[in-house]
């Protein structure tokens, strides 16, 4: 599944608004990305996180290790307020970060 941010959430993420009637919310959102590989696509290239059941998720990427510091990582994620919130335990300084998205095609 290939999704977008639809909030700046730093320039890593930082991908454009949404509109209403494709961003993801609630349950949707959260049957989107648990137990599976979202593709964010971001101004640096696509990254590929693994969103597990339990709460936690790794990425590693070549493309972003220059801008992140590193080629993978890991951390935990949550639904607030029909956004996606994580958390790098090194990425982006390990704060939290919330962002709505958006689907991108089927």
């Amino acid at each position: 599944m290939r999704v977008a941010a639809c909030a700046v959430v730093v320039s890593l993420l930082g991908i454009g608004a949404c509109g209403a009637e494709d961003q993801l919310e609630g349950d949707t959102l959260r049957k989107a990305v648990a137990g599976k590989t979202v593709h964010l696509e971001t101004p640096l290239g696509s990254l590929p996180i693994s969103y597990r059941n339990n709460g936690t998720m790794q990425a590693s990427t070549i493309q972003l290790a220059a801008y992140a510091g590193s080629t993978r990582d890991r951390g935990t994620w949550w639904i607030v307020a029909d956004k996606l919130c994580q958390r790098w335990n090194t990425w982006l300084g390990g704060k939290s970060f919330c962002f709505k998205l958006r689907q991108q095609g089927e």
